[in-house]
């Protein structure tokens, strides 16, 4: 009896619209086991009951999709440990908007599907629209020091590859460059940190951030990002090839935490890249230039 409704879908529907019924239906059954495993992991009351709900809504599309294919569709584990992994180690915001973002990418071709089943769009935009209020509604505590993050970063990376450019070509011993910048780096890190505390702590209680914890967040994110520039320095004798693996470093650190914030706040990343790496490296250049023209100008030799 199964064998001849399903034949009976194939003939009405045809094998290419068949196909996409059953990727659609995959899809929503693998977004339920991750929601539900996302659910469990998180600590947060709230974000728990939105991530159920929306676990729920998907069970339901992927049975929908069900009544059609009248086959049972199982999650993709691999999809499934991917995403928890990655809202382990990056924060949950971050693993559901990236996962929304591959549904975009993943060719099930919706207009294609309403030509047979004339509801399917409107369905499929209705429930798109809810789950992305939902997700809105989503509270994570990275999101919300976000702002102290970036600064950390971006200081660090205008002012560590700007001092590690200079100090190269005015210092030119690799051991030198890397003490002076690690001294440099710690310094500014504690600055930083404790020039968060006060601007935070001066909004009063309109921000809902906490001062310390924004000073935290700012100061270790600036003290990783001098420690990631400052590595080359103490592993390369050579200390031209360790400016080159500094900057390579520094556009790396761009490019993730560009990617990062393009992802989790729905930002354009293109222009902001460009922007931040564009200010680094040439900040980098214009103090490589300095400390070649102290060299010369004082006749400084170490």
């Amino acid at each position: 009896m199964r064998e001849t409704r399903q034949r009976r879908f194939k003939r009405k529907f045809g094998k290419r619209i068949l196909e996409q019924l059953h990727k659609a239906q995959k899809n929503e059954i693998t977004e339920y086991a991750i929601y539900k495993e996302l659910a469990t992991y998180t600590k947060e009351t709230g974000n728990r009951r939105i991530l159920r709900k929306i676990a729920e809504e998907e069970k339901k599309h992927s049975q929908f999709w069900g009544l059609y294919t009248n086959k049972s569709e199982v999650p993709n584990k691999s999809k499934v440990f991917f995403h928890t992994l990655i809202a382990k180690i990056l924060g949950l915001t971050f693993a559901v908007k990236m996962m929304e973002n591959g549904e975009m990418l993943a060719q099930i071709n919706y207009q294609e599907i309403a030509k047979e089943i004339p509801d399917a769009q409107s369905i499929k935009e209705d429930e798109d629209k809810h789950e992305h209020q939902l997700l809105n509604l989503l509270d994570e505590e990275k999101l919300r020091y976000v702002g102290s993050m970036v600064l950390g970063v971006n200081d660090a990376l205008v002012e560590l590859t700007g001092a590690l450019a200079g100090l190269t070509l005015a210092l030119q011993k690799s051991d030198l460059i890397a003490l002076t910048g690690l001294i440099i780096g710690i310094a500014a890190s504690l600055s930083m940190g404790a020039s968060e505390y006060l601007s935070v702590k001066s909004e009063g209680k309109s921000n809902k951030k906490d001062p310390i914890k924004a000073a935290i967040y700012t100061g270790v994110m600036y003290l990783i990002t001098v420690t990631i520039l400052i590595v080359p320095y103490f592993i390369f004798s050579n200390i031209y090839l360790s400016l080159t693996v500094t900057l390579f470093n520094a556009v790396t650190i761009i490019l993730f935490f560009t990617f990062y914030i393009s992802v989790a706040q729905d930002l354009p990343f293109k222009k902001r890249f460009l922007e931040m790496a564009g200010i680094s490296l040439g900040v980098s250049a214009f103090t490589f230039i300095i400390g070649y023209l102290v060299r010369i100008v004082f006749g400084i030799e170490v």
